[in-house]
Formats: C-alpha cells, sequence, structure tokens
C-alpha cells in the first residue's frame, strides 16, 4: 500500500510541479511499476524506505533474462531515479537508494533522416487538386521548415503565427514556449492553406484557432499524420522506415550539415540539454565522411 501511495504522490508531482504530458507521466509510473513487478515475483517485503542497491542490481539481471533492451533499462532506471529523487525531496525517504546504480552501456543511435531530394519526392506525391493536399503541403512544409513534433504541429493555433516577424510560437513539452523561425515556403504554404483552402471547410465549435483541420473542422490526430506520411513515403518509393519525427531529424540534420551553430539548433528544437542535440554533428561526421570517400580520389 506505501509503494501505491508513494506513486501516487509522484504522479501528482510530475503533473503539477513538472507539467508533464499525460503521456509522460503515464510511462515514469508504468516504469517505477516494474521494480514493485520484480519484488511480487520474488516475494520480497521491500519498501521505498528498506530498498537497497543489490535489489536493483538483482531487478537488472531480471528485466535482462526478459529480454529486456540495454536501451529500455536505461530509461526505466531513468524513471526510477526521478522516483528516488521525488521522495527525497518530499523527505519520505531518508537516502536515494538508486545514486550508485549504474546504466547499462548503450550505443548512440543515430536517427533516420531523409535527403532534401527525398523530402522534394515525398511531397511531390500530394495531390494538390484537393484541399486536403494543400493542407498536406503546408503541413509537410512546416514540419520540416520548422522541425516541430508532431504533438507540436496538431496543437499549432493560428494566433501564434507570427509571419510579420518571420516567427511561429511553439508550445512544447512541459508546456514550454519556444519562438521558432520560419522558413519561406513553410509561410508561403500555410498563407495559401489559411486564406484559400481552409475557410472553405468545416470548422468545428473550439476549434477556430487551430491551424490544421479534418474534414470535420477538428484538428487533426497524430495517428492521421503518421497514415499521410507514410502513405506518401509507399507512393514515393522511398524504403526507409519513416515518421513524422523523420521531418524534425531532417530538419535539424540539414541545418548542421549547413554549417548552423548547434546551440541556436538546440534553441529552434527545444532540447533542454545540448546534449540532445550532438547526435547530430555525428550524423554530420558520417555525412562528411561518406563523402570523402565518395568524392576524394586517393578514396576510390
Amino acid at each position: 500500500m506505501m509503494w501505491q501511495s508513494y506513486i501516487n504522490g509522484f504522479k501528482s508531482f510530475l503533473q503539477l510541479e513538472r507539467s508533464l504530458s499525460v503521456h509522460s507521466v503515464e510511462a515514469y509510473v508504468h516504469d517505477v511499476t516494474k521494480i514493485l513487478q520484480f519484488l511480487e515475483s520474488r516475494g520480497l517485503k521491500v519498501t521505498p524506505e528498506t530498498i537497497e542497491l543489490h535489489h536493483f542490481q538483482d531487478f537488472l539481471k531480471w528485466v535482462t533474462e526478459l529480454g529486456m533492451t540495454a536501451r529500455t533499462q536505461a530509461r526505466v532506471i531513468s524513471g526510477l531515479r526521478s522516483f528516488f529523487r521525488y521522495l527525497l525531496l518530499e523527505n519520505l525517504i531518508d537516502k536515494d537508494p538508486t545514486e550508485l546504480l549504474e546504466l547499462p552501456k548503450i550505443g548512440r543511435k543515430l536517427p533516420v533522416f531523409l535527403s532534401v531530394e527525398e523530402i522534394d519526392r515525398l511531397i511531390a506525391q500530394i495531390d494538390q487538386s484537393k484541399p486536403e493536399g494543400r493542407r498536406n503541403k503546408a503541413m509537410l512544409e512546416t514540419l520540416y521548415g520548422c522541425g516541430l513534433r508532431v504533438s507540436e504541429l496538431i496543437t499549432l493555433k493560428i494566433s501564434n503565427l507570427h509571419f510579420h516577424e518571420g516567427f511561429v510560437k511553439i508550445t512544447g513539452k512541459g508546456d514550454k514556449e519556444r519562438l521558432v523561425p520560419v522558413g519561406r515556403v513553410a509561410q508561403k504554404e500555410l498563407e495559401y492553406y489559411l486564406q484559400e483552402v481552409r475557410p472553405l471547410g468545416k470548422i468545428a465549435y473550439g476549434q477556430e484557432d487551430f491551424v490544421f483541420l479534418n474534414r470535420r473542422g477538428s484538428h487533426l490526430s497524430r495517428v492521421m499524420v503518421f497514415h499521410i506520411i507514410r502513405e506518401l513515403a509507399i507512393r514515393g518509393g522511398i524504403k526507409k522506415k519513416i515518421s513524422p519525427h523523420t521531418f524534425r531529424h531532417s530538419f535539424a540534420t540539414h541545418l548542421v550539415e549547413g554549417g548552423a551553430d548547434l546551440r541556436a539548433v538546440q534553441e529552434m528544437l527545444g532540447h533542454e540539454s545540448i546534449t540532445t542535440t550532438e547526435i547530430y554533428t555525428h550524423l554530420d561526421r558520417n555525412y562528411l565522411r561518406s563523402t570523402i570517400i565518395q568524392f576524394h580520389p586517393r578514396s576510390k
């Protein structure tokens, strides 16, 4: 019972103090309940106050035997650390039992991104004779031109488009706001869609400020955006496994390849840590290496 009481408190802390999304809160809670499953499977009567480092080490052996990857283990440990730091903050425990717990070694996975030619080919598959086609073109140009997350795209509001200043205001993770420059092509497509296409369709009550609407006049769902992109990729003969996030990776990769300052890219993506953004420098190095191999006479 004590575990559940503490987990409920942790859940409220994440929602109210950290302002995390419902999805993120559920992920944290799910990670914490994993340790409970382990303790119950071993018949251990251990509380948050009495749990020790060796319990976590045995837990990691257990999840490894169950087939959990090192990357997933690292995420679960991160969730457990957050939980015990919360308990420490609330003076519910005297010491953090996860302090000396080591993360499993994981390789850094480079994200999939599209070349400029592949993005052009994908967008060329859109049937612009239909109203939803012009919406989809504006949507994809905005994803690529501003580096948005899919959640940021579907909640983008007309009141946050500041075209005269050349920026859009984005509400990202944890309700944190940032200003992102909007490119010429993305702005042109957005203006056409907003002025010529969107007013002709149905607009549901309470949805008036959302930029991208479906046929019922409500803002698009994440699933719909995934479906649109995958259909276009199939038509364009793009074999890579892509999603809306691929456009965000492509946005960042192309900026870094073009020589953009990493801090500026971090700001535009809304990353809390520069370490997250640094993955695109690894992509850039791979790109440079492949270019040398392809074009340098001594590499042939």
